[in-house]
């Protein structure tokens, strides 16, 4: 007889916003996941339509946790990170907007539990992102490179965090030898995400873009790569090294 195993503890934080809304709604096709705990505003449990009900905070005797999904605020991230770190619990920080400064506090973090950084969990943006990086190793430094990114008018941030970290990738692969990339966003109606990147030259130029129509596409890659990091072993990782067991 096989031996059965256990559901992942999952504790969503944000669970009252769009991402956290997507999340609940889909979680049923996720059967190795067990929801442990919804963090987000109480007078909003009727907007998941799950019937689900939420804690503003982490409740003090919480337990059986295995991952932490945040999707909440830039202001909120560095206090979840510590908390999640001082608990042992896994982390995905899906949120975006976040402050340059929080990255030294992940890294701390990455000694004691298993993080992930994710400003885009779609596996369409994660290929992107792979891409970008590739095409700017292989140009040089001859091509000016422009990140344009379109998002609906809630959207706090600009540019966005994905549209940040393909400027990121970009400078990884020394396309542009060590100038800066060009930014542009666009926030209008009820976009759910455009991003493109352009390569361009003299005579010649190359777009590399990903839009999303379904915000479920980032819900069940977030869900996935929750999965996949409760089994990791602490330390710093990417949407890449969960796609790659995929």
């Amino acid at each position: 007889m096989s031996e059965r195993i256990a559901p992942v503890g999952l504790v969503i934080i944000g669970a009252g916003g769009r991402m956290g809304a997507e999340l609940l709604r889909l979680l049923s096709e996720f059967p190795a996941l067990r929801l442990v705990c919804a963090v987000g505003n109480p007078a909003r449990t009727s907007s998941t339509g799950a019937g689900i009900a939420m804690t503003p905070g982490f409740p003090a005797d919480l337990a059986g946790v295995d991952v932490v999904l945040d999707f909440s605020v830039a202001e909120a991230a560095p206090g979840n990170v510590r908390h999640c770190a001082n608990s042992g619990w896994p982390l995905l920080l899906g949120t975006t907007g976040v402050d340059p400064g929080l990255a030294g506090l992940v890294e701390e973090a990455a000694r004691r539990i298993p993080i992930l950084v994710a400003p885009n969990t779609s596996l369409g943006a994660t290929v992107l992102a792979g891409l970008v990086r590739q095409a700017a190793a292989m140009l040089g430094t001859g091509f000016e490179v422009s990140i344009r990114d379109k998002h609906h008018q809630g959207k706090r941030d600009a540019p966005s965090g994905t549209a940040l970290a393909l400027g990121a990738e970009v400078q990884g692969g020394s396309a542009v030898g060590g100038r800066p990339v060009a930014y542009a966003s666009v926030r209008e109606g009820d976009v759910v995400g455009e991003h493109e990147v352009r390569f361009q030259d003299g005579g010649e130029w190359i777009r590399l873009s990903h839009g999303v129509t379904d915000r479920s596409v980032f819900a069940r890659g977030a869900l996935q790569a929750g999965s996949w990091l409760a089994r990791q072993r602490p330390g710093s990782y990417r949407m890449t090294d969960a796609l790659e067991e995929k």
